[in-house]
């Protein structure tokens, strides 16, 4: 499966040790049985209370020695309760979790600053205290910052259906299947978390859609009492913030839509781009790499270095040293850290160090914290649920006519395979997913955003996850957007430069837009 993770926090899964998960309401299932259709004009629910409480202590004891913990911050935690459906809002509701950071010495605040981390399963209230201890402190000082866990995701009624044993097999299985028996292993995991899930939930899988995230995203700015939005989305968060756009144009203040989503590509169009971009993102670390001063521990050619480990994991996965770790790492666990590396250039030199242990030491350990760091794999073994939301929400939003056979998958595995050798059979097979995903659908709205205040997207021209064409066709079709591009590697620009900060920090705080085009370099 692919996440775009866009920049979830480091402390990823760290809620989870401040307060519990809470269950899905069982009335989802009926609630959610009519929502299989393009959403309807938007309903008026009225806006809950949300109940604040006091965490400051135990987040504070949590970031300890993190850095940025240094910042005179104050933590809330909040709740409140949404409908599960919006077409019918005096029926059953599900609660949201919610936190807020203030920075102590504000002045002249303009409101509050809604963030999502993108996935979509990630969490927006560990984002919330990553971007505290990181976002410039201009911003900190006319903004409260605002994380909320969207429906499904972390402590907003968590979907929770795939069992972590089959996690661990998802993770370990065969990275790039091209023959028929490979392909077979691999799709029968799939076929296995589809029907897990169904049986959980039923129809009520179709509640987690991104159109009803975006009503609920409405309803918490009136809670917070903003007239208007401002919002900061990563990755998916660009698909959830346009979405948001285009329901409630009205109420935009200001959207800040970093790394986009392309919003005309079709799944197979969105898979193939992935599959390019991951490959050209390899590329960049190989050179990074080979051109360091110190010298490469993959020696001159990586990729020839990674497709030998590979070989080698096939033959016998690489065990670890890592005290009571039983697992070994196969070609799925190594090209998972590969892929959970790709995402940020500051983790090149542990990919590097941990291919080069793997190989030369046998032992896979740093190969384990980077892949258990993309999938939500906790020490104890057990998951955040953020590869459940992520094939939920996903599955939820694509139309149900855009469905691939195993021939399909099959044929485009081998053909990307040549084209892409270490990303696009991988790529081919995430197409299966929904194919098989038995649950209601609410396909996203085209997304032009007529009569919105004006929207900034950002991308980069390095990015592996989400290319650069994604967000020139989402400025393009959003009638009010202006384009910044970085000229950088890694997924997402925002605040890692001083000229895209700059550029961002002035359209929060002033709704000064910069240039359309605007390029800063790396």
């Amino acid at each position: 499966m692919r996440l775009r993770r866009g920049m979830l926090a480091a402390t990823t899964g760290l809620l989870l040790a401040v307060t519990g998960c809470t269950s899905f309401s069982e009335s989802a299932d009926e609630a959610s049985a009519s929502g299989s259709a393009a959403p309807s004009s938007p309903a008026e629910p009225e806006a809950a209370p949300i109940t604040w409480t006091d965490c400051d202590a135990q987040i504070t004891d949590l970031i300890a020695g993190t850095p940025g913990s240094e910042r005179d911050l104050a933590f809330e935690c909040g709740r409140t309760e949404v409908p599960i459906d919006h077409d019918e809002p005096e029926g059953e509701t599900l609660p949201l979790f919610l936190v807020r950071a203030e920075l102590a010495g504000q002045t002249d605040r303009i409101g509050s600053l809604l963030v999502n981390p993108g996935g979509p399963g990630g969490s927006g209230a560990d984002a919330a205290l990553g971007l505290a201890l990181s976002m410039p402190e201009d911003v900190l000082r006319r903004f409260d910052l605002v994380g909320f866990d969207p429906r499904g995701v972390g402590l907003s009624t968590p979907v929770e259906c795939i069992p972590a044993e089959l996690k661990d097999e998802q993770v370990a299985a065969e990275p790039r299947p091209t023959t028929q028996a490979q392909l077979d292993e691999v799709l029968a995991l799939t076929d296995r978390a589809a029907e897990a899930c169904a049986d959980e939930y039923g129809d009520a899988l179709g509640t987690f859609n991104t159109v009803d995230t975006a009503r609920d995203m409405d309803l918490l700015r009136e809670s917070l009492g903003d007239e208007q939005l401002t919002y900061l989305g990563y990755s998916y968060g660009t698909t959830l913030g346009s979405t948001y756009a285009e329901l409630f144009p009205e109420n935009v203040r200001a959207l800040v839509l970093d790394a986009a989503v392309d919003p005309d590509a079709d799944e197979q169009a969105d898979a193939e781009a992935s599959a390019a971009g991951l490959e050209a993102g390899f590329d960049a670390f190989a050179a990074n790499c080979t051109g360091l001063v110190s010298g490469c521990p993959l020696g001159g050619d990586p990729r020839t270095f990674l497709n030998d480990l590979l070989t080698q994991a096939a033959g016998a996965p690489v065990p670890s040293t890592r005290p009571g770790e039983t697992r070994q790492a196969t070609p799925g666990v190594v090209m998972t850290a590969v892929l959970s590396a790709m995402y940020d250039p500051s983790s090149w030199p542990q990919l590097s160090q941990s291919l080069a242990t793997a190989r030369n030491a046998n032992d896979s350990a740093g190969l384990f914290t980077l892949a258990d760091s993309y999938s939500g794999r906790l020490e104890d073994g057990s998951y955040t649920n953020l590869f459940d939301a992520n094939v939920a929400i996903n599955c939820a939003d694509t139309p149900e006519d855009e469905t691939y056979s195993e021939e399909e998958v099959l044929a485009l595995a081998q053909d990307w395979s040549a084209r892409y050798p270490l990303f696009g059979a991988g790529s081919a097979t995430s197409l299966y997913t929904c194919s098989v995903w038995d649950a209601p659908r609410t396909p996203l709205p085209e997304r032009d955003a007529e009569g919105s205040a004006p929207i900034l997207v950002v991308g980069n021209t390095g990015d592996p996850v989400t290319p650069l064409p994604g967000a020139e066709d989402m400025a393009e079709d959003l009638t009010a957007a202006s384009l910044l591009v970085w000229q950088g590697q890694g997924h997402t620009a925002y605040p890692k430069t001083d000229c895209v900060t700059a550029a961002v920090n002035a359209y929060l705080i002033d709704l000064t837009v910069p240039q359309d085009g605007l390029t800063c370099p790396a």
